[in-house]
């Protein structure tokens, strides 16, 4: 009589200690960044939706979710802050002629962009 295992194409191999081992290969893991906001994404679900958050760890899904929301996050911060740049009126003449203005101007777009991407990226499922 046959194990599930074996019926389903798996293979065993008899150890030192006459034991049989069954021959497990993981398949390769593509390597993508998890960064700071993966990271606060990974904090939110933890806190907030602990049986989704474990069901991802099981599946072995939970980097790869973090990493989409980490490059959906980024892609959104750098579309904002293009976007209201350019529709505040901050150009590189303004930085030219003013830099501390356009440090300023820019540190408050980015805030406010960072926040949209917060509430539409970090803090959803």
């Amino acid at each position: 009589m046959n194990s599930i295992f074996e019926e389903c194409g798996g293979t065993y191999t008899l150890g030192a200690d006459d034991l049989l081992y069954p021959n497990l290969i993981l398949e390769p893991k593509e390597h993508r960044p998890i960064g700071r906001w993966g990271r606060m994404h990974r904090a939110y679900l933890e806190a907030e939706h602990p049986g989704l958050y474990e069901r991802l760890i099981l599946n072995g899904t939970l980097d790869k979710h973090l990493a989409d929301a980490e490059e959906r996050a980024v892609t959104m911060l750098d579309v904002l802050t293009l976007q209201m740049a350019q529709q505040e009126g901050i150009t590189e003449s303004l930085k030219a002629a003013d830099q501390m203005e356009w440090v300023r101007r820019m540190n408050s777009i980015r805030s406010r962009a960072e926040e949209i991407v917060r509430e539409e990226v970090i803090y959803t499922l």
